[in-house]
């Protein structure tokens, strides 16, 4: 086993008709069930928020959605409220195929923190251990797809390329936020960590 799929917060909250939706969130989702059946390991992340967290909006008095604040680990985008534990929105979208998944990991439950990447929180230290479980598994090759290429997705990759794995992005099972000409930076620091976009 040295190949892994790694699929991105596919949740409702970033779905259409969710909190934080992304356009066309949901239109990946059987396209992703289909590259699932050419691994036989599969990860996926989920966000996974407290109320009050940090990097929601309502949790700073008189900040909007998308201001940016400065946190102790640096700049923070603020966001509706979305994927709050145990909430619908939370959960993955109803037809991603979870079954196939060997691990699902957990992300930005620390609410002073937010956490993009599969591997790091935003303070760039705290690691959720997907790292480690890659490696005892003998992982060296990562494919991401998922939500939103531009944020978490970007992230994840960086991390998995800089943590000394091969790592391809397929676009096409990806969509973005596109924040102020997000997605063009992220396609640029992604291809200058060696990250290949499929």
């Amino acid at each position: 086993m040295k190949t892994a799929l790694l699929v991105i917060d596919v949740q409702n909250d970033f779905c259409p008709a969710g909190a934080l939706a992304v356009a066309g969130g949901n239109e990946i989702v059987s396209d992703i069930n289909q590259e699932m059946k050419r691994y036989d390991c599969i990860v996926l992340t989920q966000d996974w928020h407290p109320k009050g967290h940090s990097s929601f909006a309502i949790s700073h008095q008189g900040k909007n959605p998308l201001d940016v604040v400065k946190m102790p680990y640096g700049d923070q985008v603020l966001w509706p409220e979305h994927c709050i534990q145990g909430s619908k929105g939370a959960e993955f979208h109803c037809k991603l195929d979870t079954d196939r998944a060997s691990a699902v990991i957990r992300k930005g439950s620390n609410p002073l923190i937010d956490s993009y990447s599969a591997f790091f929180e935003n303070d760039r230290r705290t690691t959720t251990g997907l790292d480690g479980y890659f490696k005892t598994l003998g992982i060296k090759e990562i494919y991401l797809v998922g939500l939103a290429t531009d944020f978490c997705v970007n992230y994840s990759a960086q991390d998995a390329a800089k943590l000394g794995y091969t790592v391809s992005v397929f676009e096409g099972m990806c969509r973005a936020i596109d924040l102020n000409g997000s997605l063009e930076l992220a396609r640029n620091e992604m291809r200058d960590c060696g990250v290949e976009l499929i």
